[in-house]
């Protein structure tokens, strides 16, 4: 009996010690070796496609997978890509990560932006960006629809003849932000609002939608948009930089299980910016979980077979 008891603490440190130095085990780290981790951002829109992927890899492969949610940042996102603890970041978007990740000068032209990330991403990162979603998330300047109809509003250039008269409610950085912020934007339209009040994001649409605000800086796949009837605006001098929207996968994943350049292949082109705003609506306003968002979105298009 005592040398049972001993053998059995002896065997319990051991395997404590182990763990504990990170050293792994035959049979506790081979299931890790077949998990793909896919990050996401905090956003209803990143953890929509967080589990559009999930479930299209558990669709059409034997991997299991596993989900990093609420990651802080596209900075917080990319980190953790580089030091290997995500394999896949659901969400990337050409303009902040060219201007992020890779410090270079915004790029106006889209296919050139993503020429570009995919490019640099391939040789500086060993990881792959895919093909757009077929989504941009922008940056837009946006109205009650009300205050559209009236003064007869579809494009941003169109402002300037209520600007000195009217409030904008903006996402706090942006107002002193060089290359696309607020003095960018006054030397390229040529107009200032009457006032500008720096506000977090979340806040903007219902500052305009109650009034509060007269035009409020907002994103174009937000589903509030639809929520409080709000028009977007058309950036007709292209002022912001494209914010296609992009899986970004690491190349060693790839490299050993090629099987799942296929199945991102098959989400290139597949959603539009009006069909995301429909599914973070479903997300932020109706607060449904984004995995049953996805799943259902998935079923209705057959898994994009």
């Amino acid at each position: 009996m005592v040398k049972t008891y001993w053998k059995r603490v002896v065997s319990i440190s051991i395997l404590t010690v182990l763990l504990l130095s990170g050293c792994s085990l035959p049979g506790l780290a081979g299931s890790s070796k077949n998990t793909v981790s896919i990050g996401t951002l905090g956003t209803a829109e990143s953890k929509t496609m967080g589990n559009i992927i999930k479930q299209m890899i558990d669709h059409y492969t034997d991997l299991n997978t596993s989900l990093v949610t609420n990651l802080g940042s596209s900075v917080v996102q990319h980190k953790a890509m580089t030091d290997g603890e995500i394999d896949v970041s659901s969400t990337r978007y050409t303009g902040t990560d060219l201007a992020g990740a890779l410090g270079m000068e915004p790029e106006k032209d889209p296919d050139k932006a993503m020429d570009i990330v995919q490019r640099e991403f391939d040789k500086q990162f060993d990881q792959t960006w895919f093909g757009s979603y077929g989504f941009a998330n922008s940056y837009a300047f946006t109205v009650a629809g009300d205050l559209a109809r009236e003064e007869n509003l579809s494009k941003v250039s169109d402002l300037e003849k209520i600007a000195t008269e009217v409030d904008l409610g903006v996402d706090s950085s942006w107002i002193k932000r060089k290359g696309d912020g607020y003095p960018g934007f006054i030397e390229e339209y040529g107009f200032e609002f009457k006032r500008a009040f720096p506000m977090s994001i979340g806040l903007v649409y219902k500052a305009v939608a109650s009034e509060k605000m007269d035009v409020v800086l907002a994103y174009t796949t937000d589903g509030r948009i639809k929520a409080y009837d709000l028009k977007v605006l058309e950036d007709d001098k292209q002022f912001f930089p494209p914010y296609d929207a992009s899986p970004v996968v690491s190349n060693e994943l790839l490299e050993k299980h090629p099987e799942l350049t296929d199945v991102f292949n098959k989400l290139e082109n597949t959603i539009s910016t009006e069909m995301m705003q429909e599914l973070n609506y479903e997300v932020d306003v109706k607060l449904r979980e984004p995995a049953t968002v996805a799943k259902e979105f998935l079923e209705e298009n057959n898994y994009f077979e």
